[in-house]
């Protein structure tokens, strides 16, 4: 009945037994439902369902046990709204379920183009519990290789989003996105989250375990048409490029083209779960900027800016970026600084990530020969600041982006 309480619940199920003979149904103690009959204690779910099971409550005593003595009504319907859920979730799964997960997980990889992290985490979370119920149900061989698919992918957002946060709490994502994909036996799922583990060991320095990570990724795909090795085969040319191996690099580049054409166009897509022209082309151009090729990294970075969408904000930022990178090779700090500024105070305050601040100070370190340019020490300045201070702000946001740790190698 609505507005009651827990115990006035119970003591309405109870009827005429006595409470000795609930305690024995329910298999709990004596003392400690009679303590629950005078609200002094509040039940847990496992022994809120066995007291539902043993009086035949029908999941109201449940639902009694999801509101605290006191609650507002807002908390209330907080309560009753997960309550329904799982009810819901413990019916037969149907295709229309599946197909809302396929969905929901492919809203959340193009949201990763252009939300804040703290935002999506939030809604990342709330999914992922939904996820969590239907998983631990029974459910026919191709629905569970579904929902196994389903949670490979939410995991890999999960660590992407903490990784851009800067939580270390993403190497534990990352190893549950692969459980997740080798239960499914997909391969080109499994061979997607080891590309983008990847790039957190890249993001943390440790180049011969980008590598290393990137070439598992593209060895488990094979000759499949799938986006891993789209994603792998740049960080391993941009891995390379930072080690000074150019012919490695090269070869890299080419890897990448071909498994870029192999991506069927529905593939091709702004997304966590896709790769584009757009991208090979800043990657590209990012890894001969690491090179020392000037001129090759500007044509490229130039073709990338055509083709990115106005609202990537991010990359686009960090072509402008590699550009400043490319002025201070050429022997000119002051424009680089300028230029390196200029696209860091530019940004809208959420999406000013850790990522563009690390690459930032990549420049400042490039030029800092030239101490005494006002250009440079204003940079300097910028990048003092507090996050979130920098002329309005700093949060952490990108598809391909990372924890960073200090100044780490560039990203995306």
């Amino acid at each position: 009945m609505s507005g009651e309480t827990f115990g006035e619940a119970l003591r309405r199920w109870r009827g005429d037994h006595t409470v000795r003979e609930v305690a024995a149904l329910a298999k709990i103690g004596k003392t400690y439902v009679s303590d629950l009959e005078r609200d002094r204690h509040q039940p847990g779910p496992v022994v809120a369902a066995a007291l539902d099971q043993a009086l035949g409550a029908g999941g109201e005593l449940m639902a009694a046990a999801d509101v605290r003595p006191g609650a507002s009504p807002l908390e209330r319907a907080d309560a009753l709204q997960v309550g329904v859920h799982e009810a819901l979730a413990s019916g037969p799964m149907t295709d229309a379920t599946l197909d809302e997960w396929d969905y929901t997980v492919a809203r959340h990889g193009r949201a990763t183009r252009y939300r804040a992290e703290a935002d999506l985490l939030n809604d990342l979370l709330a999914n992922f519990q939904d996820l969590r119920i239907l998983l631990a149900r029974r459910h026919p061989p191709e629905a569970r290789k579904r929902l196994h698919v389903a949670a490979a992918r939410m995991s890999g957002l999960m660590a992407l989003t903490l990784l851009k946060l800067g939580d270390d709490r993403a190497q534990g994502w990352w190893r549950t996105g692969r459980a997740a994909a080798a239960a499914a036996d997909d391969r080109a799922t499994l061979s997607w989250i080891y590309a983008h583990e990847a790039y957190q060991q890249y993001y943390n320095g440790d180049l011969p375990g980008a590598i290393d990570l990137a070439v598992r990724s593209q060895q488990l795909a094979g000759g499949l048409p799938c986006v891993g090795p789209a994603l792998a085969a740049p960080l391993e040319a941009r891995a390379y490029a930072l080690l000074g191996s150019g012919d490695k690099t090269r070869t890299a580049l080419e890897s990448a083209e071909a498994a870029l054409g192999r991506l069927p166009e529905e593939d091709r897509i702004g997304s966590a779960f896709g790769y584009s022209q757009s991208q090979l082309h800043f990657h590209a151009g990012n890894a001969c900027t690491h090179l020392g090729e000037t001129q090759r990294a500007r044509e490229e970075l130039a073709q990338a800016a055509e083709l990115y969408p106005a609202d990537d904000l991010t990359d686009r930022a960090l072509i402008h970026l590699d550009e400043a990178m490319c002025l201070a090779v050429e022997g000119d700090p002051a424009a680089a600084a300028v230029q390196a500024m200029h696209t860091i105070v530019a940004m809208p305050v959420q999406h000013r990530s850790a990522l563009i601040r690390s690459r930032a100070r990549e420049i400042a370190v490039k030029v800092h020969g030239a101490q005494g340019t006002a250009e440079v020490q204003a940079l300097r300045e910028v990048l003092a600041l507090p996050e979130g201070l920098e002329r309005g702000g700093d949060e952490d946001r990108d598809s391909n982006d990372g924890g960073l740790q200090g100044s780490v190698p560039d990203a995306r």
